[in-house]
């Protein structure tokens, strides 16, 4: 039986757009990402984050991944902005749910350009792409995130954690002594950041 430094069991997948969010999910093996719906993106009440986080919950996921759209360059522009954003709302509203799920940003370029050929590949018209576009999109992101898992054997993507407010005139070590990952709201372990 071989050992995994990554967590087995059930994993999401989420693309975040300006108007709609895909969610996938994982078999317990991690083995195939299948999709699950797609969500209008709320940006006044968070509802579909509200869904996220259910999710999470009603399958017992381990982790989440967050696509982190990059340009070919590498560069991040407004959309990854916006998805560093989502997965700072997620991290603060599963915290809030009692859920010690963590969320992780992957990178995933052309994830969408890929679901659209896919979709066109598979018989459906351009018109009806929006419907189902961005739940491909977050399967593409989940499975590349396991499959990478598997490759390498350790967890996979940048980890996004909330900085605990310290509080004044405790004793101890600042957050930045006692975790070398916790560097600004969207930490990032450097080895994490390595695997991409």
């Amino acid at each position: 039986m071989t050992e995994h430094n990554f967590p087995q069991g059930v994993k999401l997948g989420v693309d975040v757009g300006m108007v709609r969010v895909g969610l996938a999910v994982c078999d317990p093996d991690g083995i195939l990402a299948t999709p699950v719906k797609t969500l209008s993106r709320d940006l006044k009440k968070n509802s579909d984050v509200k869904v996220v986080v259910k999710e999470a919950a009603a399958r017992g996921a381990v982790q989440i991944f967050v696509g982190l759209p990059r340009t070919l360059k590498g560069e991040e522009k407004a959309s990854a902005e916006m998805a560093r954003s989502y997965a700072d709302v997620l991290v603060s509203f599963l915290a809030n749910a009692e859920l010690d799920v963590p969320v992780f940003l992957i990178d995933e370029r052309l994830t969408t350009v890929s679901a659209h050929q896919a979709l066109h590949q598979a018989g459906m018209s351009s018109r009806d792409h929006r419907k189902v576009v961005d739940q491909v999109a977050a399967v593409e992101i989940l499975q590349h995130a396991i499959d990478m898992q598997k490759a390498r054997n350790a967890t996979v993507g940048q980890a996004v954690r909330t900085i605990e407010p310290s509080v004044v005139g405790t004793a101890g070590a600042s957050e930045h002594e006692e975790d070398p990952t916790i560097s600004t709201q969207n930490a990032v372990s450097e080895e994490s950041s390595q695997a991409l």
